[in-house]
């Protein structure tokens, strides 16, 4: 996790300039078991402070946390250390193990789009889930950035 930590410092740190970006880590095992899948945060609005977050496992390695963890983390270094104010994550409807998965997280589904893209000779439809800042710090217990509080005063009729 110190690894983790010091490789997103390093990318904040490129970043700070432009405010543009991917983060994509591999999901490896902590006892060296190999490569799991991948994880990925991509800065989609930088005024707005908006990113997607995107995520695939091996099949053999979902139903395990291993997702739920890394998510959990990139969601909690995106509404942090990044102050982003929206992260948003889309699957394929068919892939229940994602949904579910964004669900567990908090999110909630915002869009069915239905037949939307030709893929492999059939119609695809795709599911579009979303969680906010305050959404996330209620959830685990943290308050939001001073920096959000103060940018949405008087945006805001309730507490974050």
């Amino acid at each position: 996790m110190k690894e983790f930590h010091r490789k997103l410092d390093d990318w904040v740190e490129m970043n700070a300039l432009s405010g543009e970006g991917t983060l994509e880590f591999a999901i490896c095992r902590a006892d060296g078991g190999g490569l799991i899948g991948d994880i990925s945060l991509r800065i989609t609005n930088v005024e707005a402070g908006q990113a997607e977050i995107g995520f695939s496992l091996h099949p053999g390695r979902q139903g395990k946390g291993y997702a739920l963890e890394a998510a959990s983390a990139f969601l909690e270094f995106g509404f942090g250390a990044l102050k982003l104010h929206r992260i948003f994550g889309r699957c394929d409807a068919r892939n229940a193990g994602s949904w579910k998965l964004m669900e567990r997280l908090g999110m909630r589904r915002e869009a069915h789009f239905r037949e939307h893209a030709l893929f492999k000779g059939e119609w695809d439809e795709e599911y579009y889930y979303a969680i906010l800042n305050r959404e996330w710090q209620a959830r685990t217990g943290e308050q939001p950035p001073q920096e959000l509080k103060t940018a949405l005063n008087g945006w805001e009729t309730g507490p974050l």
